[in-house]
């Protein structure tokens, strides 16, 4: 349905999966505390350890200096930067349902700590009290739950929420990168091709990512045996200097496109050398295993400091861009298109809206970063 429909049947199975998801989820959720006895009893069982976010710097997955440092560099590139992500924002109607929907996910993307993480301590606390059978495999506890947890009716409607999000976030890859080739490569190369043959190049895209996202499967497990950590760490090595070149380039005018490129170059080198490495980590020794070795989320730090060096230094040793050629790019000139100021169309009471519900998810999201801590949890 990606090849045939494009975004807009993306857009919409993603709708209706992203319901059964959220639904499937937070009932096996709820089942699983319900037989356990309630929060209370849930971190009484699990203990503190279980209940906090914030692990020492020697943990070798995430510890607090990544999370709090490393974390979020991922995030500015996957969310400001990433096809997948911009190319609904630019679906929008209008900017205030661009803002609005993307206020809304930051809503949404809270809930993955509460129905996929929490499930997990959920099956480690019920296993303690001996009622439920964990399986050796880590990624197997969530179809354990599914299976030993639900009945019949229920447990088809979990398969069918684990089948939606592996489906529709395919067929979002998928789509978004058959745009970027269709649109920013084979356009470029052939000016004059006509909308329908660039949806057909987007589809054959399609069609290729598909064949290579099999091919790429037997590497997953040499990086990491856990498929989210698998994730998170690939993204640590391609995040740092796009998230430096996307956020040094809005806030200061006087970088420029060498010093871009320079940075984007240095850094795809940085990141390539260290996921080759980690593939090959068993028989390295040396400064080649420290840095093949390294915790990813800090890599992600270092990787991002350098980047940003590479940057701002390049940058200064070459001319500056013009302002025709800044318009629209950075806060300075967001306004400014060409030798015209323009002003976007927004009412105050939306535009108060946004920001009243932009400082409630801050807060959210402290809040939880509190809650889970070993302040709350001794």
């Amino acid at each position: 349905y990606t090849v045939l429909g494009g975004l807009r049947a993306v857009l919409y199975t993603d709708l209706f999966q992203t319901i059964v998801l959220i639904a499937g989820l937070v009932t096996i959720t709820f089942i699983g505390l319900g037989k356990l006895g309630g929060w209370g009893e849930l971190t009484r069982v699990a203990g503190p350890d279980f209940m906090s976010m914030w692990k020492p710097i020697a943990h070798p997955d995430f510890p607090w200096t990544g999370i709090l440092f490393g974390a979020p560099i991922l995030g500015v590139w996957y969310w400001c930067t990433d096809q997948y992500i911009v190319q609904r924002v630019l679906s929008a109607k209008n900017i205030d349902n661009a803002r609005g929907g993307t206020i809304f996910g930051g809503f949404l993307k809270v809930l993955p700590l509460f129905i996929f993480v929490i499930p997990g301590v959920i099956a480690y606390a019920l296993a303690k009290k001996q009622m439920f059978d964990m399986p050796e495999a880590t990624d197997q506890v969530f179809p354990a739950m599914i299976n030993q947890l639900l009945g019949t009716g229920v447990r088809g409607l979990l398969v069918a929420a684990l089948l939606s999000a592996l489906m529709s976030s395919l067929s979002s890859v998928f789509n978004s990168c058959s745009t970027v080739i269709a649109w920013d490569f084979y356009r470029e190369l052939r000016p004059s091709a006509s909308e329908k043959q660039l949806v057909r190049v987007g589809q054959y895209a399609t069609i290729g990512m598909v064949v290579l996202g099999l091919l790429w499967i037997p590497f997953i497990r040499g990086i990491s045996g856990q498929l989210y950590t698998y994730l998170q760490s690939v993204q640590a090595y391609i995040s740092p200097p796009i998230a430096a070149v996307f956020l040094l380039g809005l806030l200061w005018r006087r970088l420029n496109a060498s010093g871009a490129i320079a940075a984007l170059g240095s850094g795809f080198v940085l990141g390539a050398l260290r996921l080759i490495l980690e593939l090959n980590k068993d028989s390295l020794g040396g400064f080649a295993l420290k840095y093949a070795s390294m915790n990813f989320l800090h890599f992600a730090i270092l990787l991002f400091f350098i980047c940003s060096l590479i940057l701002v230094v390049v940058s200064l040793m070459t001319p500056p861009q013009s302002d025709e050629k800044l318009a629209g790019l950075t806060f300075a000139t967001a306004n400014v298109t060409g030798d015209k100021v323009v002003k976007l169309a927004d009412s105050t009471r939306s535009r108060a809206m946004e920001i009243g519900f932009s400082v409630l998810l801050v807060a959210a999201v402290v809040a939880v970063w509190v809650y889970f801590s070993p302040i709350v949890h001794k």
